[in-house]
């Protein structure tokens, strides 16, 4: 499992994952569940699962015969903190100006 920005991004960039993952912010779902809301078959619904996964953006945990997966927090945590990165860059750049000018 890979909490990498990159990973996160890479598994974000795809539409079908991004619904997947907004499906599950909603709690716990089966492939079964995820793929009756969706317009793609169980199978491609498990494998954009395992893409999320992967990344670092869901989880599983076992439900009887089932697996019913989760966001995981932590892996947009990895993501917030990269792009909180840009922001104090360019607060730093913008504070730099604004004291340049003053002077």
């Amino acid at each position: 499992m890979s909490s990498a920005p990159a990973a996160v991004l890479d598994a974000l960039g795809d539409g079908t994952r991004r619904e997947v993952f907004e499906l599950l912010r909603a709690g716990p779902q089966s492939v079964g569940e995820l793929a009756a809301r969706l317009p793609v078959s169980r199978p491609a619904v498990s494998q954009h699962l395992r893409a999320l996964k992967e990344a670092g953006l869901v989880s599983d945990e076992a439900d009887g015969r089932r697996r019913r997966y989760h966001v995981e927090r932590a892996g947009m945590a990895v993501l917030r903190d990269w792009l909180d990165e840009f922001w104090n860059e360019a607060l730093g750049a913008f504070s730099a100006f604004v004291a340049e000018e003053r002077t």
